[in-house]
């Protein structure tokens, strides 16, 4: 694979990551709710569930999954109906006034228990995503020649690079967003910020349940 074929596909890359997006928008609303570490924990979970589809779209399981109708659906539905649990618990929090800052809490054990909780939460919403392995499917094997030997190699290398360049455009967010979260007026108004969280989930599940393999 040549240097200019690799500087091409890391500035497609970063310019495709860097428009603020699904995932962008689940980094911030768990950054507003858990600060810092919870923006990180979402964005290396996000990252663990790229490392997944890469794989997936290496060893052709992403083209069964869009191949097959059945499977493809459940799929989808599982991710909407994962984000659409994490937008309700948010919005029933928000109703009882029972919001689950980690910011608010001087338990070391609570604080990463919700951590681990965000990260793993991260990992499930990527996973379950169809529109990330469309676009797996869809963008690695404009860089390679699918006919040349070394095909399967060259799309794991670019599958893994891409999943290192989005993670870290993902944590850069989660870095601005606890910048622009973290000022004694955001905690004060921590309900109004999950029970807008929690709508912006239930929207994501929504556009996920809308997903179509065109």
């Amino acid at each position: 694979m040549e240097l200019s074929t690799i500087l091409m596909f890391v500035i497609a890359s970063l310019s495709i990551n860097l428009i603020p997006g699904p995932d962008v928008v689940y980094i911030v609303s768990n950054t507003m709710k858990g600060k810092l570490k919870s923006g990180i924990a979402a964005s290396l979970g996000l990252g663990a569930g790229y490392l997944v589809h890469t794989l997936a779209a290496v060893f052709g399981l992403s083209a069964l999954i869009l191949s097959s109708a059945f499977v493809f659906s459940v799929v989808k539905y599982l991710g909407a109906a994962y984000l659409l649990y994490l937008g309700i618990t948010s919005l029933i929090n928000c109703y009882k006034g029972q919001s689950k800052l980690v910011a608010n809490t001087d338990d070391t054990e609570t604080r990463m228990t919700s951590v681990r909780n965000v990260f793993t939460q991260g990992v499930v919403v990527s996973v379950l995503n169809p529109k990330v392995a469309m676009f797996y499917l869809a963008f690695l094997p404009q860089f390679i020649d699918i006919s040349s030997p070394s095909a399967t190699k060259e799309l794991m290398i670019l599958g893994l690079l891409f999943s290192v360049l989005a993670t870290g455009c993902n944590l850069v967010y989660s870095f601005l967003g606890s910048i622009l979260f973290s000022s004694p007026k955001a905690a004060k108004y921590s309900r109004g910020i999950e029970g807008g969280s929690g709508l912006i989930l239930v929207g994501l599940s929504a556009k996920i349940a809308l997903t179509d393999t065109q």
